[in-house]
């Protein structure tokens, strides 16, 4: 147990020292207690020996059983609520962290092994932060106490009680290290476990359409098995420690009994010290237990502060708000609480001028996902005007998703530079650029809640009426009134399908009024009547603002104003549906690929890129 990884347990329990001071007063004082009873009762039986009152002695055994009843209570009751603090402070600080993060530092784990993490780690620091040392000091205490008592008692006695503890001590030195290593280990490849489950118990539907329930199975219970086999290999030299512990303390009351038998007969010992000898030496193993409990509880809690330390590692998104120089206006600086901190928007009083600017724009842009990856985007050079509606289309691979990765600033560009009203990104918070944007997926994920808590999400403030209003937009107001409990019905795949989804996820981004509004097809799931109903919410958001979709669909892109086509990372041409069916040949080819005609005779249905 070094003194660095030491210092990783002692970060959690620091907040709380005082605390922690309290708990150990009380503990010692407990022990203590326990100290001074086998001396108590050796005043008992020198009473009985002789004609003194046995009053003072056994009122004073039961001061010490009542005083220390109420001190280990207060102790215990002290020690599980601050455990239970320690354990919350930490859940929370990961939970803060990991949705903080930069989309890259999360994604590149799987979530289950975070969730491991802030489930079933926190649960080791429980003990292993706050009981753990309390105990290891009281435990050191009590059996120093012990055997200065024994030695009070009779110094030949406490010699052979003293060679059995030193034998102990030896071996569980010898033993530890290996416990703590194999705990380390089940407790890695417990996390892995998690991680290969949530992600199977996700694709479900997949793994049971491929037939695959039995192999996936099988590679997520191998974790198991090697997370069990550490176990069994820690449990068992926990339980060769117990062994030897209990063997060696019984050895030495056998010793105890043996040789005090033979001084008391020579004389040179009263039987009442005996007696209260062997109550020490048979109390001797309720510190050694404590020992070995706390030590292997500190062994386990290590193991969990080390991956807990782990995630302080996580790349977070910066919060400080940079000075914002202003060129043609001047910023309103608007106070906006957000996840319980208060951060700032600058939300710009715009001129003339001003309307004139691209609300976004991309200038000579690179980015790729690590130091040395190949880069996803090269060179790209994009304006998106304040209203209109802008279509981006390309084959798989082509860094759609990554342009809107660097709009949504989940990505950092490794070349050029990104513009938000005229200025660089660098000048604003992350938070101030994401609320101007409102993004839907294509697998249109959901947050845990109702559909009410869904639709909150990024505008807590909503009332009843404005959800009401997005939902008939989209489509989706009867069905919500038709469920049982309406707005409060939580949002499971039981509860609505995955273009139901896709409509809350965009009324929700609708309900913004956003000045940007990225759209990675919003129509994937949706039926042909409904499509069109959303469409035209989308070409009324196009009218007061700026919508820029990731297209899949023809109707999405005879809608756009602006179809900008991408290949290898690079804008390769733009204009409009006619203009590039015309003069570029991968749009083109991506059309006649479906088997799509002009325009006036398209399908609306059909899939494109």
């Amino acid at each position: 147990m070094s003194v660095p990884r030491l210092r990783i347990l002692w970060s959690f329990a620091r907040p709380h020292q005082r605390s922690l001071a309290l708990a150990l007063v009380l503990a010692l004082v407990g022990s203590g207690m326990g100290l001074a009873t086998p001396m108590v009762t050796k005043g008992v039986l020198d009473a009985l020996g002789g004609s003194d009152s046995l009053r003072g002695p056994l009122l004073a055994l039961l001061v010490l059983l009542v005083v220390g009843s109420v001190v280990m209570y207060a102790q215990w009751t002290l020690l599980g609520a601050l455990g239970e603090r320690v354990v919350l402070r930490a859940r929370e600080s990961m939970v803060r962290r990991f949705l903080r993060a930069t989309v890259p530092a999360v994604t590149r784990r799987p979530p289950g092994e975070l969730v491991t993490r802030v489930t079933s780690d926190t649960v080791l620091l429980h003990q292993a932060a706050t009981g753990a040392p309390v105990g290891l000091i009281n435990a050191v205490v009590m059996l120093f106490g012990t055997l200065v008592l024994m030695g009070v008692l009779d110094l030949v006695l406490l010699g052979t009680v003293a060679a059995a503890v030193a034998v102990v001590g030896v071996l569980f030195a010898v033993l530890m290290p290996g416990i703590a290593t194999a705990q380390q280990r089940a407790q890695d490849h417990l996390g892995r476990l998690g991680g290969n489950l949530e992600g199977a118990l996700r694709a479900i539907r997949t793994v049971k359409a491929g037939r695959a329930e039995d192999r996936t199975a099988e590679r997520i219970v191998a974790d198991a098995r090697i997370s069990a086999e550490h176990g069994v290999r820690a449990n068992r030299r926990e339980a060769l420690a117990w062994t030897i512990a209990l063997a060696g303390i019984q050895l030495a009351i056998i010793l105890v009994l043996g040789v005090g038998a033979w001084r008391v007969a020579e004389g040179d010992l009263e039987v009442s010290s005996l007696i209260a000898f062997l109550l020490y030496a048979f109390g001797l193993m309720d510190p050694i237990s404590e020992l070995s409990q706390n030590i292997t509880a500190l062994q386990s809690g290590i193991a969990a502060a080390e991956r807990i330390r782990e995630t302080d590692d996580l790349d977070s998104e910066e919060r400080a708000v940079r000075a914002v120089h202003a060129v043609h206006e001047d910023p309103v600086r608007e106070a906006v609480v957000v996840a319980g901190e208060k951060s700032v928007r600058d939300t710009p009083v715009r001129d003339a001028a001003a309307q004139d600017t691209p609300v976004l724009e991309l200038r000579d842009v690179t980015a790729a996902y690590g130091p040395d990856a190949k880069p996803a985007v090269r060179g790209v050079d994009l304006v998106i005007p304040r209203h209109g509606h802008t279509a981006i289309v390309g084959p798989s691979g082509a860094g759609k998703t990554t342009l809107f990765s660097l709009v949504l600033r989940f990505l950092e560009p490794t070349g050029g530079e990104l513009l938000l009203d005229g200025r660089p990104y660098r000048d604003h918070s992350h938070d101030a650029i994401r609320s101007r944007l409102a993004y839907v997926e294509q697998d249109t994920p959901v947050v845990p809640g109702t559909i009410r808590d869904n639709l909150l999400l990024s505008r807590p403030d909503a009332t009843d009426a404005e959800l009401r209003r997005v939902l008939d937009e989209v489509r989706l107001a009867e069905k919500v009134d038709a469920l049982d409990d309406g707005l409060d019905t939580p949002l499971s795949g039981a509860a609505v399908s995955g273009g139901e989804r896709q409509r809350i996820a965009l009324a929700r981004a609708l309900l913004r009024t956003p000045d940007v509004l990225l759209l990675d097809e919003a129509t994937a799931q949706l039926d042909g009547l409904t499509e069109a109903a959303v469409q035209s919410c989308v070409r009324a958001r196009a009218a007061t603002g700026a919508v820029v979709t990731i297209a899949h669909r023809l109707s999405t892109v005879i809608d756009a104003d602006t179809i900008v086509v991408m290949e290898a990372g690079r804008v390769r041409a733009r204009g409009g549906h006619g203009e590039l069916l015309a003069t570029d040949t991968l749009y083109r080819e991506l059309v006649e690929a479906l088997r799509i005609a002009a325009p006036a005779g398209c399908p609306e249905s059909t899939i494109l890129g």
